[in-house]
């Protein structure tokens, strides 16, 4: 019955295309050279972690080049402060109070999924709680009228043997990570293509283990296991060319969803010399807080960085070869905040700069060191190079955007407003409010009304009360002024009691509001 919904509503798309032709016409003029879309998602990656937002220490001169090409966003939000509700968002166009995936949710009622060994036996414990299959995606809305679309990277919204993989959600081609919990090792025992395993030339060295008992933190050889033969980010680069180089006339989409710099610090041998010199000598991070120990930690970490934004330089020099980067539209974003564990260093990196870079403030938090993120969108002689927005949206707008490029208008099937007018300097609706919900990490919801921003936190220990922000004052959150402004507060609550529908699974929902609800 899901399925047979989703065929009706692929039906619906097809028809409205072409009833809403002319919105395109309006914005872009006429013409039937639809440009290719590449959206580059980065995993963990801080609001402050580019050049050209701030960064003092990690080098990233593609993404730099691309800022200097193109629009960079100032006020640009994930729907999420950790990955797979974020990516289930992002490709729904809907905000947590309408979206499937509200959390990570890794299934356990399968069996023992945090076993690396079991899972490599089994597929049916990798992946997580997948969407239903009639939720309709961003690669499925392109697909309908002509995109080819691919995807590498990390999925994480639904196991291999489900309906919810990235082939029965739009995509024509996947390779990557199926599973989150997979991608907590850059050197795996296998990653997938399309729907078969492909199993890699690397020992089984389970997520998560420490430096052995005994061993020289001060030596290199005692860091030889974390080190293995087939390192993921760089055959999914791979697998990412080949699929441009390949695709032919007609117009693509690509979601490049990277897992880079999400921990564990695992980065190119170059890189990692190249920041030692640069940083000098640093104490060795020995894995005591969760994932694979490192004896550079900081270079490790800026070195994955910088081999993303390596490739992200070989992949327009393939696009300008091949005379495709004139008829681009190339996005690059983070899926959150920065981390906090695994020897990840976040005051040194200051990665949620210029907000709170501390514990409590950054990923899995409603804060804005949690869910603003960096956006940058080029696009030849459509976009106006250098160019700056304060224009405040989300991923939820991502699916709205992408398919008014492609004469496709949806957006009322969803929670998203097309930014395309803010790329091209036209005419801008605007979001009323930003609506978020986090189940996790105690219970969180939080609201964006313009300069004001609406917080509430530890909702599983019964806690209803909002704080107010004014982030154009108090960009970091630290002067709560909630009971000067009543009618803000009153406000926003209807807002957010107007926008939240319960969860269908009780880990997302919450007790303090009179759902059923269960503790995290």
């Amino acid at each position: 019955m899901r399925r047979f919904i989703k065929i009706v509503l692929m039906s619906l798309s097809i028809l409205l295309a072409s009833c809403t032709q002319s919105v395109q016409e309006d914005l872009l003029g006429k013409s039937d050279d639809r440009p290719n879309i590449i959206f580059i998602m980065a995993d963990d990656l801080g609001y402050g972690e580019l050049g050209c937002y701030g960064q003092e220490k990690i080098e990233t001169p593609n993404i730099d080049q691309l800022r200097k090409e193109g629009m960079k966003f100032n006020q640009f939000y994930t729907a999420a402060p950790v990955c797979a509700p974020a990516r289930c968002m992002l490709l729904t166009g809907k905000h947590s109070g309408h979206a499937y995936v509200r959390g990570n949710d890794e299934w356990g009622d399968r069996g023992e999924v945090w076993d690396y060994v079991a899972m490599a036996k089994d597929p049916n414990l990798e992946g997580q709680r997948p969407m239903p299959s009639a939720e309709v995606t961003i690669a499925e809305h392109l697909k309908s009228v002509g995109y080819s679309t691919g995807m590498v990277g990390k999925w994480g919204l639904g196991a291999p043997l489900t309906e919810s993989i990235p082939n029965k959600q739009g995509f024509d081609f996947f390779y990557g990570y199926n599973c989150q919990r997979q991608a907590h090792t850059y050197y795996p025992l296998h990653l997938y293509e399309n729907e078969s395993r492909v199993y890699l030339e690397n020992d089984t060295v389970a997520p998560r283990q420490k430096l052995p008992i005994g061993a020289d933190p001060n030596d290199p050889d005692s860091y030889a296991m974390f080190n293995l033969d087939e390192y993921a980010s760089t055959l999914m680069f791979d697998k990412m060319i080949n699929y441009v180089d390949t695709i032919g006339s007609d117009p693509f989409f690509l979601y490049w969803a990277s897992p880079i710099p999400h921990l564990p610090l695992q980065a190119p041998e170059k890189w990692v010399e190249h920041y030692k010199e640069k940083f000098g000598p640093e104490e060795p991070y020995t894995g005591d807080r969760g994932y694979f120990p490192h004896q550079y930690p900081r270079a490790a970490y800026a070195g994955m960085v910088s081999y993303l934004d390596e490739n992200i330089g070989k992949l327009v020099a393939k696009l300008k070869a091949q005379g495709k980067y004139e008829n681009t539209i190339i996005l690059f974003t983070s899926d959150n905040g920065p981390s906090y564990v695994g020897g990840y260093d976040l005051e040194f990196f200051d990665g949620a700069k210029p907000f709170k870079s501390e514990r409590g403030r950054t990923k899995g938090q409603l804060n804005e060191g949690g869910i603003r993120v960096p956006l940058i969108v080029t696009w030849p002689s459509k976009i106006a190079a250098g160019s700056s927005t304060d224009h405040q949206s989300g991923f939820w707008d991502v699916l709205a955007t992408l398919s008014q490029i492609a004469g496709l208008v949806v957006e009322e099937e969803t929670d998203g407003i097309s930014f395309l007018p803010t790329l091209l300097n036209q005419d801008q609706k605007n979001h009323e409010y930003l609506y978020w919900e986090f189940p996790e990490s105690g219970g969180q919801r939080a609201l964006r009304m313009g300069d004001w921003k609406l917080l509430n936190k530890d909702m599983k220990k019964g806690n209803l009360t909002w704080q107010l922000f004014n982030l154009k004052d108090d960009p970091s959150e630290q002067n709560d002024v909630a009971i000067k402004y009543p009618e803000i507060i009153e406000k926003g609550v209807d807002i957010w009691e107007a926008n939240h529908v319960p969860s269908h699974l009780p880990r997302w929902q919450y007790a303090a509001l009179g759902e059923e609800g269960e503790d995290n």
